[in-house]
Order: C-alpha cells, then sequence, then structure tokens
C-alpha cells in the first residue's frame, strides 16, 4: 500500500486560499451576519437576513447574490437559508452545539474555524467514518478547549479549481465529504488509504489552518467587531463604529 503524500501546512494552504472566494468589506460584514443569524437555529429568509443588517429585504436579497456569498448559500424547499458556507440549521454528520441551540457543520474543519466567527464556544460531536467511535471537542473561538479521544486527527484533501465558485451542494460533494475528524491516526489512515488525494493532519495543525482562513477572509470585520466589544465597557460608554452597508448614508 503506497502512502498518500501529505503536502506542508504552508503548501496546502497555498494551494486552499488561491481556490477561496474573495469578500470585499461590505461581504464580509453580511457574512457574519448570516453565520450569525443561523447560529439561532432557524432557516433565514431575505428579510430577516436584511434587518440584521439594518437593510431592506431587497437589499439583503441582493447581497445574497454576490460572487462570494451565493455559491456558498444551501436553501430549503421554500427558499431560505439553511446553510452557509459551512454551518446548517439541520442535522448533518457533525453536531454543533452553540448555547441552547443544536447546529451542524458541513465538516469537520468547520466546526474549528466556526467559533471565532460566531464570537461563542461550541460543543463538538462527530463519529469517525471509519471506526464508528465518537469525536467530542469544545473549541472557543481562541482555541480547542477540550478534545477526546487525544489522539483525534483530521482528513483533508487538495481542492480543485473553482470548487467554491459553483454551489454550495459542490462543496459538500467534493471537498467537505472528505474532510472528517478520526479518533485515531490508524483509523484515519485505513480510511484515506482508499480515498486518493486524502491525507490527515494533527488537529493542531487543522485549528491553525481554520485561523488561516478567517484572517483571510474576514480579519477586518473581526477586527472590527472586536474593537466594538473592547470599547463597550461600564466604565464608559460605547463608542458606536460605522456600519460598512451604510457608508453611503
Amino acid at each position: 500500500m503506497t502512502e498518500a503524500k501529505v503536502p506542508a501546512l504552508d503548501e496546502y494552504w497555498q494551494v486552499l486560499e488561491s481556490r477561496l472566494p474573495n469578500f470585499s468589506r461590505e461581504e464580509q460584514h453580511a457574512a457574519i451576519a448570516l453565520y450569525r443569524a443561523l447560529a439561532t437555529g432557524h432557516p433565514v429568509d431575505a428579510e430577516r437576513f436584511g434587518r440584521a443588517l439594518g437593510i431592506s429585504a431587497t437589499s439583503g436579497h441582493a447581497l445574497l447574490q454576490r460572487d462570494s456569498i451565493k455559491p456558498l448559500v444551501y436553501l430549503d424547499d421554500r427558499g431560505s437559508i439553511l446553510g452557509f458556507g459551512g454551518l446548517a440549521a439541520t442535522a448533518m454528520h457533525h453536531r454543533f452545539e452553540v448555547g441552547d441551540c443544536t447546529l451542524s457543520t458541513w465538516c469537520a474543519w468547520d466546526s474549528l474555524f466556526l467559533p471565532e466567527i460566531l464570537d461563542r464556544p461550541a460543543r463538538v460531536t462527530s463519529a469517525d467514518p471509519e471506526s464508528g467511535e465518537v469525536v467530542r471537542l469544545v473549541v472557543t473561538p481562541e482555541r480547542i478547549e477540550s478534545v477526546e479521544p487525544g489522539e483525534t486527527v483530521v482528513s483533508f484533501v487538495l481542492p480543485d479549481v473553482g470548487i467554491f465558485d459553483v454551489s454550495a451542494a459542490n462543496v459538500m460533494a467534493k471537498f467537505c465529504h472528505f474532510v472528517f475528524f478520526f479518533a485515531s491516526r490508524s483509523s484515519g489512515e485505513r480510511w484515506t488509504a482508499s480515498r486518493p488525494g486524502t491525507f490527515l493532519y494533527s488537529l493542531d495543525d487543522a485549528f491553525a489552518l481554520a485561523r488561516r482562513l478567517n484572517a483571510r477572509n474576514f480579519g477586518p470585520e473581526l477586527e472590527r467587531l472586536a474593537q466594538g466589544r473592547s470599547t463597550a465597557s461600564p466604565s464608559g460608554p460605547t463608542r458606536h463604529l460605522q456600519n460598512p452597508l451604510n457608508t453611503r448614508a
């Protein structure tokens, strides 16, 4: 049996980054608002999305058609947003609990970068697809707080060109369905051995990639939101930061 070549982390990131969509500041603001609306556990329609941003439903719908956002949106039968960019308000393989809400993620890696976007810790439960053993994690915006079993690893696959530009279903089928938690390296190696192009990273490496992803996609908006939190203290007035969607007001 030939062991799959595991790319260096920087090498993999260079390939992945070249495939990712580019978000303007306005789109970063909209995407994070959509993530946080979905994190309440209910599908999001254009009207509710607009309210979350302080804009009209028509403007909200127009934002959802942007090239960076539309391919990452998964709709239900009524046309409401059921999932976006790795987060889903319905049951999937990877259970993702935030507060009292039970959500899901499209793949194992999503559960590592979403807590920073949501600015909330999450409890993650996911079955090893090879052994069936359950992996449990607590992930905060800053770190992996706990993991059982301690030998957990994550599978990855090199993404095809244009994989994130077509549809959410395409992302799930060609990327997410190859990215899982494994309770042990031996279990992961058995699984990847029959799936060409897949390989394993340590949990620490997977989390490091998650931090890079958020910084690359949403860094300026996450920083803006962090500044807003830091100025909202009981000892002084809150400084209201400008909404990027209202810059032409």
